[in-house]
């Protein structure tokens, strides 16, 4: 594949060049400017720019608009800095067809390379296998280069994908909200949807990726436990406390980000406490009398309507309303149809690499059944089956037949109004504890093992679920 660099700085034009073509074998032509490339591009085909946004003179987003005007129009990867996100938006609206940030982590830069080569492959396909063929192989080029596709490689989490206006949008909202650190922020979004990545992104676009980024699953935490893992506590505060005590999650999180996950979860008497730390920014450790000030952007995120728990009473309305400053809500995969194909064709080359199969492609025929799935676990869901697919076969081409244990899958269960349970009582006595178990896990089974919908519909929280169904 003939590749045109367009670097201002030598020493990452001379690397990145070295790459292209001593390790990845393309032919590649170097411009230390837009002018010089803009010459370059007269008297030569390429099928791939990799360029530099900001330069002296003309800038990337002056060549992609260039570039919008060639007839053989090739394929563009912009090359950005820190905090240039809504410039690269821009210039993906432009035509480019992905970015890549400085230091550029060129294993990502070798996985996007392929990923266009292997456009260039069907398109060559495309015009030599008539007319049946070019449909099929449009649909398949699509998912690529018809859509806004940018791959990111989120600090903690790995590569990224966001394949659609509405998710790029809301990325954007996440970097805008994330340049004011000083507001909480709440995410909403069930589970799989990608709740963390957007808590990273806010916390990138302000803090980077040297300061802290504290994760607290509020749902794992004990009750009776909260207080001293959010807090800290001082020695000998309560009995099993470490001799010098221990400073608490918010504490850890100083200069960056505290993340509250599943929020909901958090006990009725703890939200209080928490509210004044967020409004204050201070806080005292248990049993402690000296004042700690935050530092700290407070990030939380739920699968629950905290709203409809407000007005249960399991919720705090001055809370919600303090952490609800800024907002995202992440709409499930099923709404966003036009990005499982893509997501699918991202974590099979992952899986690829991972496992040292061959897979490249996804046959239209695959994408339906993709397509058709309901995802009731979303991106996550999503992910975990190519992983089995991967597992299970090994071919150029993810078929139909790979995905067999999807379309295999049991009917859906009928609406809970048709449903019902049955309890077979012992002969003798049955302790309350043990029905109550019995009845909470067959309730649980009804709604497939999704404890977060189950609680909502029996309106508690999930640690009291937890506790109903592990009594021990």
């Amino acid at each position: 594949m003939n590749i045109l660099l367009v670097e201002d700085d030598h020493l990452s034009r001379d690397s990145l060049e070295k790459f292209l073509s001593t390790y990845l074998g393309h032919n590649v032509d170097a411009a230390e400017s837009v002018d010089m490339a803009l010459e370059l591009l007269i008297n030569e085909d390429y099928q791939l720019i990799v360029s530099d946004l900001r330069m002296p003179g003309k800038s990337g987003l002056d060549l992609l608009a260039e570039v919008r005007q060639v007839e053989k129009r090739p394929e563009v990867i912009i090359i950005t800095g820190f905090g240039e996100l809504d410039t690269a938006i821009e210039a993906m609206r432009l035509g480019a067809i992905d970015y890549l940030q400085k230091p550029v982590d060129v294993d990502n830069l070798a996985r996007i390379v392929a990923r266009i080569e292997n456009l260039e492959i069907k398109k060559e396909s495309e015009s030599t296998e008539g007319a049946s063929s070019k449909n099929e192989l449009n649909h398949m080029v699509s998912s690529d280069s018809e859509k806004s596709t940018a791959i990111r490689n989120i600090f903690g989490i790995g590569d990224v994908g966001f394949f659609s206006k509405s998710i790029q949008k809301l990325v954007n909202t996440a970097t805008i909200l994330g340049e004011t650190p000083d507001i909480p922020i709440l995410i909403e979004g069930d589970t799989g949807t990608g709740k963390e990545i957007f808590a990273r992104i806010i916390h990138m676009a302000a803090r980077g990726v040297e300061a802290p980024f504290i994760t607290v699953n509020c749902s794992a935490i004990s009750p009776h436990l909260f207080e001293s893992e959010l807090f800290g506590y001082e020695s000998g505060s309560f009995t099993g406390a470490r001799q010098k005590g221990q400073i608490g999650k918010l504490e850890l999180a100083q200069g960056g980000t505290i993340f509250l996950d599943e929020i909901g979860d958090l006990p009725l008497e703890m939200q209080p406490k928490l509210l004044r730390a967020v409004q204050m920014k201070e806080l005292y450790r248990v049993g402690g009398s000296e004042l700690v000030e935050l530092d700290i952007r407070v990030v939380c995120a739920t699968n629950r309507n905290l709203e409809a728990m407000v007005k249960r009473g399991g919720f705090r309305e001055d809370l919600l309303h303090r952490l609800n400053t800024g907002h995202l809500k992440i709409p499930n995969l099923a709404n966003r149809k036009s990005e499982i194909v893509p997501l699918a064709e991202m974590f099979l080359l992952e899986f690829s690499r991972m496992r040292k199969r061959q897979f490249r492609f996804i046959t239209p025929q695959a994408g339906e059944i993709l397509e058709a799935a309901d995802w009731t676990g979303n991106i996550r869901e999503l992910r975990n089956v190519v992983d089995r697919a991967t597992i299970l076969h090994n071919s150029n081409e993810l078929l139909p037949e790979h995905l067999n244990f999807i379309t295999n899958r049991a009917a859906k269960p009928a609406e809970i109004g048709d449903r019902s349970l049955v309890i077979k009582l012992k002969d003798k006595s049955y302790p309350y504890d043990e029905l109550e178990n019995e009845l909470f896990s067959q309730m649980l089974a009804l709604f497939s093992n999704n404890k977060s919908k189950l609680s909502d519909y029996l309106s508690i929280t999930r640690n009291r679920l937890n506790r109903k169904l592990n009594p021990d």
